[in-house]
């Protein structure tokens, strides 16, 4: 079985002297599999109706002759020049009214019937010619589909979007009520007078805009459908295309895309602007996973390096390729594929780092490539195995677009930080945790998180209720249950859905200003938002200095539920989590800042708080503390542990070796781990655990 190391491959930048010599870097590489033809209309219908395969017959034979498996592109994912120049009106419209034009990529509105017809004629001619070549391994559906398009305003997605409501409601007066048209003389008398929801002189309605951001998922995911419907009259090779899962791209509510997949594949790319990167990295893959239904996936597109649509593209360090890649294979991936080949030499993504840098392969970026290859090699026989976690945290994209209508509470409130925070404090603790959509099945976890769901339905809101009732443990954050699928409040108090389940009223939110804090009762301090708690059956768990609840916990059937009502800082959160989710007793005051204390000495380069010696017994039983906050450098987590099936990932982000507590067969040295096994600083290491 083994792993696949792939690429993209922008043959049609390069002369065909260059596509032998890449010929030959690509087997010394280990490459398995290449994208190519991913933008390719242009070189292939130069003019409407007129094809020519010869470029593209020659990449792909050389491939084959090479072993080097396809990932063919259907080649739609920018329309050329020529069409949008004869049909100005499949180019997109933005929500003020303003069009879109050529000159980037993507160019093109989900609902433009002239566009659906042209690609799909293009489909039709890759499918006919390349259906049945024995090097195709799969077929890969235009490009990040919503990357730049997701939402568009013209006239053509005013008529789909009036169909699929007409689907959705079936009559008028139910879309009313749906979305609370009473308010602000909105009502509609026919389905015919409703628009997208383009910019207004005052904030929108909500509920529209949630309905148009399913709508616009569903435009896209309709395209994808009939693509595939067209390569499935002429081949049998699975099919997918490359999802999004990361900070920057909410358009797409992957849980319903998912089912449509063949294969599960990702892009992923190294955010900058986001506090912890790395640990994104880790959302992300284990997101992915979730979408994948707990099998292997694949990642379609990272990065050897820098990529050059952030504001500051920083290049890797020394070891980082390899490391993060592997953090992907450790939580999931079966496949690691860069963007790209070969470093353009014009063009937008000039400065997109690639496997081939513009140094050429005497290159460190060249070398550590060779590294992964062989790492990969040495690794083979994890392939096709699962992760194993026994915590669950709610991920939902319905609830991403809810709570950031433009009318909210706090317009410092953003549901990914939320989610982000809850998973941080899971992965510092050392917890590998399943990403699942609302209404999973939760009967197979020991414990579940439920960060910021602002939208859930009556269903979604009983499968964390009976999974507690029957014994779960489940910590709910703030600002969750609050509104039901057409985002009309659910009255009677906060935390609405949730309200009986955690025994707690929330008659008023009371969010904070920027910089404003609220002290705890720990001597720490809350920020971004509180609430005013009346408990109904819950017990105070953390307190504000006011005495004020700020953390509950209640007792339901057989289990348990926690209710975080504030936004904690990161030691708070972990130190909370680590209670909750092992069913701890509540340490003495003086002791629930012993993370805090930790890690403060730690960074501080001073010594680890005595709790070997103290006699309260709350304080030994957290002595743990202090060894995990020794292994945060600069506030992020140095070392990563992940079981995978039979092995068990040791990701060392550090700056110096570790010996971690493990017996088996480490399959990167190949050496026996007598007890533990040595990962230095930076590396990776994957030991087949003893039985």
């Amino acid at each position: 079985m083994g792993f696949v190391l792939g690429c993209d491959y922008n043959y049609e930048q390069w002369s065909p002297d260059v596509w032998r010599e890449d010929m030959a870097l690509m087997r010394e590489a280990g490459v398995g599999l290449v994208a190519v033809n991913v933008f390719g209309w242009s070189e292939i219908e130069p003019r409407p109706g007129e094809y020519d395969f010869s470029a593209l017959d020659e990449i792909v034979g050389l491939l084959h002759d090479s072993g080097i498996r396809l990932n063919l592109g259907t080649g739609t994912a920018s329309p050329p020049p020529w069409l949008t120049r004869r049909h100005p009106d499949a180019l997109p419209v933005t929500a003020d009214g303003t069009t879109r034009f050529p000159g980037g990529r993507q160019a093109w509105c989900p609902s433009s019937p002239v566009f659906r017809e042209h690609a799909l004629r293009l489909v039709e001619q890759v499918a006919v010619r390349y259906g049945q070549h024995p090097a195709l391994e799969l077929w890969h559906v235009s490009n990040e589909l919503g990357c730049h398009n997701a939402l568009c305003y013209c006239e053509a997605s005013a008529a789909a979007f009036r169909v699929w409501l007409t689907r959705r409601y079936g009559t008028v007066e139910a879309l009313n009520k749906a979305w609370g048209t009473a308010f602000w003389s909105q009502r509609y008398a026919d389905f015919d007078e409703v628009q997208p929801p383009r910019l207004a002189l005052s904030v929108r309605n909500p509920a529209q805009l949630v309905d148009f951001q399913r709508f616009s998922s569903d435009a896209l995911l309709d395209h994808y459908r009939a693509e595939a419907a067209v390569l499935r009259r002429h081949s049998t090779t699975k099919i997918t295309t490359n999802f999004m899962v990361t900070a920057h791209i909410r358009n797409q509510d992957y849980w319903s895309w998912a089912a449509d997949m063949d294969v599960i594949a990702n892009d992923h790319y190294l955010d900058h602007r986001l506090p912890d990167p790395v640990a994104e990295l880790s959302f992300a893959a284990d997101l992915t996973r979730g979408l994948a239904g707990g099998r292997p996936w694949m990642l379609m597109e990272t990065s050897t390096g820098a990529v050059n649509w952030q504001p500051y593209n920083l290049a890797k360090e020394p070891g980082q390729l390899v490391r993060n890649s592997l953090t992907h294979v450790a939580r999931g991936a079966d496949a690691i594929c860069f963007f790209q080949w070969r470093a353009s030499a014009q063009g937008a993504e000039k400065f997109h780092s690639a496997i081939v840098p513009h140094a050429g392969v005497d290159s460190a970026v060249w070398r550590e490539v060779l590294e992964l290859s062989e790492t990969l090699d040495k690794i083979g026989e994890v392939a096709g195995s699962t992760v194993e976690a026994d915590t669950a945290l709610v991920f939902s994209w319905e609830s991403w677009w809810a709570t950031e209508t433009e009318a909210r509470p706090s317009q410092d409130l953003r549901y990914l930080d939320q989610v982000h925070a809850a998973y941080r404090a899971l992965r510092e603790l050392g917890v590998t945790t399943d990403i699942i959509a609302p209404g999973s099945d939760l009967s197979g976890y020991r414990a579940v998180v439920v960060p910021c769901l602002h939208m859930v339905s009556d269903q979604e809101a009983a499968a964390v209720t009976d999974y507690v009732e029957s014994g779960g443990r489940a910590v709910i954050t703030f600002y969750s249950g609050i509104v039901d699928p057409d985002d009309r409040v659910r009255l009677g108090g906060y935390p609405g859905a949730f309200r009986e389940l955690l025994g707690v009223v929330s008659e008023e939110f009371a969010p904070l200003l920027p910089g404003q804090e609220v002290p705890l009762a720990t001597g720490g301090q809350a920020t971004l938002w509180t609430e005013r708690l009346r408990l109904t059956t819950a017990k105070p768990e953390l307190a504000y200095a006011n005495g004020t609840p700020a953390v509950t916990r209640n007792a339901f059937g057989a289990g348990e539920a926690w209710y975080v009502s504030t936004n904690l800082a990161a030691p708070d959160l972990r130190a909370l989590f680590e209670r909750a989710l092992t069913a701890q007793e509540a340490a003495r005051p003086e002791h629930q800042d012993l993370w805090k204390r930790a890690t403060d000495a730690q960074t501080n380069g001073e010594r680890a708080p005595d709790v070997q010696n103290d006699g309260d017994r709350a304080a030994r039983g957290h002595s743990d503390l202090w060894k995990r906050a020794s292994e945060l450098r600069d506030g992020q987590l140095a070392t990563e542990v992940v079981r995978r099936g039979a092995y068990l990932f040791v990701v060392n982000h550090g700056d110096v070796d570790i010996e971690y507590a493990v017996a088996g067969h480490e399959l990167v040295t190949g050496q026996a781990a007598i007890g533990s096994v040595l990962v230095p600083a930076g590396a990776v290491r994957v030991v087949r655990e003893e039985s």
